[in-house]
């Protein structure tokens, strides 16, 4: 494998994994994050990973990975428009449904979820702009590093598609590590989903979309279901 492309791996491995850890646990620290203080993280987060889209798709056509390997193509585009559509509308009033009930539930997970919303999700319609922004941002470049670029360099070595999903997913969950246990999980779950969606349809556009749905639902959802409620409780207590 070419330095460069190493390099690269390293980056979405271990530096991406280490650099969210490191950021959520300086707010978790804090006993509120202030407005500002999630306005930067959103801003500093979309400058990063248009950089990181940038270089890397420079050194993916500096060695040739085409753009039916990066998945940039738009094959059948009526049957690709339409899939694209249904996955969207159900992948999304999944992660709506989930957000409720997470919001209801009393298991364990919801107080350190809990936590993680209240200082990463917006709340207030000035912090909702740029967090969709985000949101467009992620879809675009995460799909573009992990199901095309990752997959399209893991595919080389000529391993079987379910392998290559595979490890093109736990690179997806470890850049998600910042949610913990439960959030790699489920975020490499996820990435399987997209993984052998984007192999099967030869697209990323499907999962670009349904990447996009399921965090702008977050940034919408999740302040409605896991802190309103929590502030409810606190004036009842009161």
């Amino acid at each position: 494998m070419p330095w460069d492309i190493a390099l690269i791996f390293l980056v979405l491995g271990v530096v991406v994994p280490w650099r969210g850890r490191k950021r959520l646990k300086q707010l978790l620290a804090k006993p509120r994050v202030e407005p500002a203080e999630r306005l930067s993280l959103y801003w500093s987060t979309i400058v990063f990973q248009w950089i990181a889209a940038a270089v890397v798709a420079w050194r993916s056509w500096a060695h040739g990975l085409t753009r039916q390997q990066l998945g940039l193509v738009m094959p059948g585009r009526i049957l690709l428009f339409v899939v694209t559509v249904c996955g969207a509308l159900v992948i999304v009033t999944l992660q709506w449904f989930n957000l409720r009930r997470m919001g209801r539930s009393t298991s364990p997970l919801r107080g350190p979820l809990q936590a993680l919303a209240a200082r990463i999700l917006p709340q207030s319609s000035t912090e909702l702009v740029p967090f969709l922004a985000l949101a467009l941002t992620a879809g675009l470049c995460e799909e573009f590093l992990y199901r095309g670029f990752a997959m399209a360099v893991i595919g080389r070595a000529a391993l079987p598609t379910g392998v290559v999903v595979l490890l093109s997913s736990v690179l997806f969950g470890l850049a998600h590590l910042y949610q913990g246990r439960a959030g790699f999980v489920s975020t490499l779950l996820l990435g399987l989903l997209f993984g052998f969606s984007r192999s099967a349809l030869g697209s990323l556009l499907p999962v670009i979309v349904w990447h996009v749905g399921v965090d702008v639902v977050a940034g919408i959802a999740g302040p409605r279901y896991l802190l309103t409620n929590n502030k409810v409780m606190a004036s009842n207590e009161a």
